[in-house]
């Protein structure tokens, strides 16, 4: 058994003991691997956003946390492969990382043995892509949360003509260009709506203040001629 195999059992190993515990020796023995083995692959997946917790002592062990898990799905093996290769996709977009995690939920979520098939099939799908292409720029995490938690920025930011400026903005959403991702919200130093590149963005910081309630379809006609530069050059 490979280890992505291995996370996969263990999870599911949790899922039927719950709310029961499993020792990480249990574990080990289970999956004939030695104990510091599985404390890896149970802190790899706890990383990961599975909700697995630990509890210490004589009758302690890991547990998963039914409340916070999904129930079996009858996702067929072709549908996970098809959700795979969507959030594959979204490297450099907002929420990434959260997709990579979403995606070993769902599959954990699956029956053994579908989740084994689905990764076989997985196996056959490859991806050629351009250099440029593979080095799209992420979106800072502090970025992700300012828009989702709607609090105010401040950031360094180097425009198109390579001014540097520092900037407080109110973030409103993220638009997608043929290239680059952006960030549109309400620029406190401009005094009005903006769009702020994701790989021109140098540093960023969230500040102690909720943004006003701005909604983004209002704001885009606002800043046409960016919108348009942003969907036709990236």
């Amino acid at each position: 058994m490979n280890r992505t195999d291995r996370l996969y059992a263990i999870v599911e190993e949790l899922r039927a003991s719950a709310p029961g515990r499993r020792s990480a020796r249990a574990l080990a023995g289970r999956f004939e691997v030695s104990v510091r083995t599985i404390e890896r692959d149970v802190s790899a997946l706890q990383q990961a956003g599975v909700p697995i917790y630990a509890d210490t002592g004589r009758g302690g062990g890991y547990a998963l946390d039914k409340t916070r898990t999904l129930p079996p799905m009858n996702f067929t093996p072709a549908e996970a492969v098809a959700v795979g290769i969507a959030l594959g996709r979204s490297g450099g977009a907002p929420f990434a990382k959260s997709a990579r995690t979403a995606l070993l939920k769902i599959v954990a979520a699956m029956s053994a043995a579908d989740g084994a098939e689905a990764r076989k099939l997985a196996e056959r799908i490859h991806f050629l892509v351009r250099e440029e292409e593979a080095e799209r720029a992420s979106v800072p995490a502090v970025v992700e949360e300012a828009v989702a938690m709607r609090q105010v920025l401040r950031l360094s930011y180097v425009d198109r003509n390579g001014a540097a400026t520092e900037r407080d903005v109110e973030p409103v959403a993220f638009v997608s260009g043929s290239r680059e991702w952006y960030l549109i919200g309400w620029c406190r130093l401009r005094e009005g709506p903006r769009l702020f590149r994701a790989d021109r963005i140098r540093r960023a910081s969230l500040l102690d203040e909720i943004a006003p309630a701005r909604d983004f379809g209002e704001m885009a006609p606002k800043v046409p001629d960016l919108v348009a530069h942003a969907l036709e050059l990236g």
